[in-house]
């Protein structure tokens, strides 16, 4: 069944399309979530909990990408279940570092200005993205999306640690001189 197929049930409130939905998303969302938590009952449940998002939020809305939307919904929903444990905890982990380093590029400050400021602000972030040769691309989306660590990029990517951690310096600078140039103070 295709997004199409899936997104047409939600909208007909025709509950088999969580089923279909999480047969066709499920070992994405999770490994979204387990990447973020490392805790597979903890990302399970944030798996769970998508769904019932996409239950409430389908309609009025209508995604173009099921996959995409799910996997934001899990991803934010990831975040603030880790953003809850570290202010029990105040561990930092992955997280919070890939988190960090982006810190320098982009506030996070949210004001009424910067709310209408954000959809050019994801336009200029997309345009940054695309003009990004392929391995670039990748390497920048799996650390500060899906919050790989510097290690598991090492792997992945068949570099050494230094190699990576520069990479994603160069990247943010980039970005940054990017944002610039778009007329966003940084």
């Amino acid at each position: 069944m295709d997004d199409n197929e899936i997104i047409a049930r939600f909208l007909a409130r025709d509950e088999d399309a969580i089923q279909a939905a999480q047969r066709q998303y499920g070992a994405y969302c999770a490994a979204i979530a387990n990447g973020i938590l490392n805790d597979p009952g903890a990302a399970e449940e944030c798996v769970n909990d998508t769904w019932l998002k996409c239950w409430q939020s389908i309609p009025p809305q209508r995604p173009r990408s099921l996959r995409g939307y799910a996997g934001r919904i899990v991803r934010n929903l990831a975040l603030s279940v880790r953003r809850a444990d570290n202010a029990q905890k105040r561990g930092g982990g992955q997280v919070q570092l890939a988190l960090d380093e982006l810190s320098e590029v982009v506030s996070g400050g949210e004001t009424p200005e910067g709310a209408l400021d954000r959809q050019a602000f994801r336009a200029a972030l997309d345009g940054f993205l695309a003009d990004l040769p392929e391995r670039s691309r990748s390497l920048f989306l799996r650390r500060y999306w899906y919050l790989d660590s510097v290690e598991q990029l090492a792997r992945r990517f068949h570099m050494s640690k230094t190699q990576v951690t520069t990479t994603l310096h160069r990247l943010r600078v980039k970005l940054r001189a990017h944002l610039e140039q778009e007329g966003f103070e940084v």
